[in-house]
């Protein structure tokens, strides 16, 4: 270790040390060997980081907000849906960037059981890769030449649990008592008992109960599946050894790191084990060890909650926590806007994200490898005459195509049929009804079905933050039935949207005859606008505008002094939308410039107009 990089470690150490020892001791009972391990774990990961990544944090320690700016895309993939394994991504990289992307989500890689896997989110050792994916120094060679190329990479860090096949539950079921202190071991059912009482289920059909009787007849604490063990935080050995792991995955090269399931992670009797206080303490505690070890490392976290529940996790100014968190309200609001033709829950929702500090940075998507649950503003839909239990029937309904007219195909996950709810999978183009136009060899309706498409990514681009596409719907990629004659799949509707990367559909990208190039034309296009323009980015103020029709989304971003006028038509008909006497404007996409009183939306059309 050269001098430099000595002081540079004490530096920072010097400026965060105090807040860190405190959060540690308040959480820990004042442990301080614990806290001098951890302090040893952070120096030997600084030390062992390579210079090419010291060089790239203190390139970004000189530019905090550099993900804050409008030229950031995001692409989401499955490594063996994409290319097979991670040599077969890395042959592939000239496609990230002739698509625009310059960050790409790995979804789960790290080695996890065949049968039960969970789609890899139940990791059996977070230092190995798959092996059909490849090994550890295929990911940094990857991580390496996308650095090279500008391109950020994110990888999910399952933290609330382990697989039941990880070495510390191996051991754990052995009857090792320390091993067993990483989770929630329990020898009858009283205290399970009593956490029953107060927390929710997350999959009610699938995974009744939150607790797991093993076949020994001990009792283990199993949140989501029964295969997957919860971890126990309170144990000071699990958070050093997990921020241990997290920290070889950031020597690794990951830029962003992505806290799974992280709401979840601190457990107390008596409460419903969801974002208590000391979830925050220990986020906090993580960010503070990247600024310190790894400061080009941004933590990701994934809180699937309402707006009230999500926004905690950024911290505050003073004590920040994640740096950016996903936008979930607005995608399923979006797509109840699809169903509905009506943009009034939309708008809502705009107005909160409008009143929030502009340093906060979502994650905008139309769809993930999940589900889109519909996690909607009721107690608003109830004053509007829609009551939950039908709606949802109504959403479910028409995305499964079962509701008159409707175009959407997609398929239900964990049905409940007691509670009549339902979450939803489906690719953006099936639901949008490239599908079914498809397969009716209705031409007049595929030109709809594309419009109404490119119109959703033209909105997701208008939203601040990063917009995140998934691979394969910037080329229209349709739903993957194959997975119903997959043994190992066919019980998980997801896998209908998480189909294998269909390259001869993408070779039409360039055809702009087809739907595929002109879905991957229009949305290089608009990728190319939205960087070249400061409107969008991320400090420019942004607020919704009434446009006079319940069909039309309008939305005024301002930076400096110039103005964008974005105007959304979510449903089949042509509408006209009255503009100020006069107003001047250039429309971004064409190039021309119009000064006019109304605008025209074709059916699912869209204008970004940018006042003159």
């Amino acid at each position: 270790m050269t001098e430099t990089y000595k002081n540079e470690l004490d530096l920072r150490f010097d400026a965060r040390y105090d807040e860190l020892k405190w959060l540690y001791c308040e959480l820990y009972n004042n442990d301080e060997q614990g806290f001098n391990y951890l302090c040893t774990l952070i120096r030997k990961y600084y030390a062992g980081r390579s210079d090419s990544l010291k060089a790239i944090d203190r390139k970004r320690e000189k530019n905090p907000d550099w993900y804050r700016s409008n030229d950031i895309v995001g692409m989401m993939l499955y490594v063996d849906n994409f290319a097979g394994n991670l040599k077969g991504v890395a042959k592939k990289i000239d496609y990230f960037t002739e698509s625009g992307v310059n960050y790409i989500h790995l979804m789960p890689l790290l080695e996890s059981p065949k049968e039960h896997s969970d789609g890899g989110y139940a990791v059996a050792d977070f230092r190995k890769v798959q092996p059909e994916l490849g090994t550890m120094d295929d990911l940094r060679n990857l991580t390496e030449m996308c650095h090279k190329r500008g391109i950020s990479c994110c990888l999910d860090f399952v933290m609330n649990h382990t697989s039941d096949e990880h070495e510390w539950a191996k051991a754990a079921r052995a009857g090792d008592a320390q091993a067993k202190s990483r989770y929630f071991f329990y020898d009858n059912w009283d205290i399970p008992s009593q956490y029953e009482s107060t927390v929710p289920q997350v999959f009610p059909t699938t995974a009744p109960g939150n607790f797991t009787k093993l076949e020994n007849g001990d009792i283990v604490m199993t949140t989501f599946y029964p295969y997957q063990w919860d971890l126990n935080y309170a144990n000071p050995i699990v958070f050093n050894d997990m921020t241990e792991n997290l920290l070889y995955l950031a020597n690794a090269g990951i830029d962003v790191i992505r806290l799974d399931a992280v709401p979840y992670i601190w457990k107390e009797i008596g409460t419903p084990c969801r974002n208590l206080p000391q979830v925050h303490s220990i986020v906090r505690m993580m960010r503070i060890i990247c600024e310190i070890a790894c400061p080009s490392v941004l933590l990701l976290g994934e809180v699937v909650m309402e707006p009230s529940k999500v926004v905690p996790y950024f911290g505050t100014t003073e004590k920040p926590e994640c740096h950016m968190l996903y936008n979930v309200t607005t995608m399923a609001s979006t797509w109840n806007t699809v169903a509905t033709r009506d943009v009034r829950l939309l708008e809502r929702q705009t107005q909160k994200l409008a009143e929030l500090p502009k340093n906060y940075v979502f994650l905008n998507y139309l769809r993930c490898h999940d589900d889109i649950g519909w996690g909607l503003d009721y107690d608003w839909l109830r004053e509007n005459m829609m009551e939950q239990i039908p709606h949802k029937k109504f959403l479910n309904d028409y995305f499964t195509g079962k509701f008159p007219g409707s175009v959407s195909r997609g398929e239900l996950y964990n049905e409940d049929q007691i509670l009549q709810d339902a979450r939803l999978c489906g690719t953006t183009a099936s639901l949008c009804g490239i599908e079914a136009a498809l397969w009716e060899n209705d031409e007049k309706a595929l030109a709809l079905a594309v419009e109404a498409d490119i119109m959703l990514h033209a909105y997701m681009f208008t939203q601040s933050g990063i917009p995140v596409i998934y691979s394969g719907d910037e080329v229209g990629q349709l739903n993957d039935y194959r997975y119903h004659a997959d043994i190992n799949k066919k019980f998980d509707s997801r896998y209908l949207h998480r189909g294998k990367f269909d390259w001869k559909l993408a070779e039409k990208r360039n055809d702009r005859e087809s739907y595929q190039g002109k879905i991957f034309a229009a949305l290089r296009r608009l990728e190319e606008i939205r960087a070249g323009n400061d409107v969008f980015m991320a400090q420019a103020e942004f607020y919704p505008l009434e446009t006079g029709s319940t069909n039309v989304l309008g939305i005024c971003r301002r930076y400096g002094n110039r103005s964008l006028l974005a105007l959304f038509n979510f449903c089949e008909e042509e509408r006209d939308i009255p503009l100020e006497q006069n107003f001047s404007y250039t429309n971004l996409v064409t190039g021309v410039k119009h000064t006019d009183n109304y605008i025209k939306l074709a059916p699912y059309g869209f204008v970004w107009a940018l006042e003159n």
